[in-house]
């Protein structure tokens, strides 16, 4: 499923190339998704990092983007009692969010497309783009829209799930296949009731005790059901992506970096 996106990513770029691109209006693609949280003991640490550079490739395709580089650390205190798992307080990722935001915005992209790949981060995400110009930057949720949901629902065969679980796990055999491990995919117990609260793999005694990470089941993944789940979500993505675009999209005056924070 791939293809040559290497002249949307801006970390590929020379600096001149990025500023000619900007000058002509590209739209700026800001992808968050973690490179150190957990995902069971199938799938790598940076998995949503694999998923959101993917996911912006594609859009970017789509629309010209540029594509900044992806916020790899971010608030994710669920996972942090597993190895090599990291989070940031609430108030330190929202200000990086923020600060970066600003500074694309202020660079000159008429346009921000924030992609988030995370659940705990969707509402520190929400408040540290309050500040900005909300015409110029949109908060988009990767399992956002009518038809990912949908296609979720007809496909599921796990009782519950949320994490390197049975959809995610096929998401990856489509997108990336040979980061995937099925041989280790182990379910998460039986679930008795939500909890809220950390998943924990030392005391078997708590509501969220996963031994291997997941929550859910992922060995019932196939790489059939990710190619319907990532048609959805890009369909999704691209119908947001575009009609954010479209409105007042008459050309605007750059902005210097201080009149972007209001």
């Amino acid at each position: 499923m791939g293809t040559d996106t290497d002249r949307h990513f801006i970390e590929r770029m020379h600096w001149d190339e990025v500023a000619r691109r900007v000058k002509d209006g590209a739209v700026a693609i800001l992808p968050i998704g973690a490179a150190a949280k957990q995902h069971g003991f199938h799938l790598p640490l940076n998995t949503d990092r694999v998923q959101a550079e993917w996911l912006a490739g594609r859009m970017a395709e789509k629309i010209d983007a540029l594509i900044w580089p992806t916020l790899t650390y971010g608030h994710y205190p669920a996972f942090v009692e597993y190895a090599g798992s990291s989070s940031l307080s609430i108030a330190t990722f929202e200000a990086l969010v923020r600060e970066i935001a600003g500074q694309i915005l202020g660079g000159g992209c008429p346009k921000l497309l924030v992609l988030n790949t995370g659940i705990s981060t969707l509402a520190p995400v929400d408040r540290a783009l309050v500040r900005l110009a909300s015409d110029r930057v949109k908060h988009m949720w990767i399992h956002g829209g009518p038809r990912y949901p949908s296609v979720v629902r007809q496909l599921s065969e796990q009782s519950h799930g949320s994490h390197a679980d049975e959809m995610e796990t096929s998401l990856m055999l489509a997108l990336a296949p040979h980061l995937v491990d099925m041989m280790r995919a182990e379910a998460s117990p039986a679930l008795k009731e939500e909890t809220p609260g950390a998943l924990t793999p030392s005391d078997p005694s708590s509501p969220n005790y996963s031994r291997s990470g997941s929550f859910g089941d992922p060995t019932r993944a196939t790489p059939a059901k990710g190619e319907a789940l990532l048609a959805a979500m890009l369909d999704d993505l691209d119908e947001q992506a575009a009609a954010f675009i479209a409105h007042d999209s008459e050309p605007q005056r750059l902005v210097r970096m201080e009149s972007v924070l209001r």
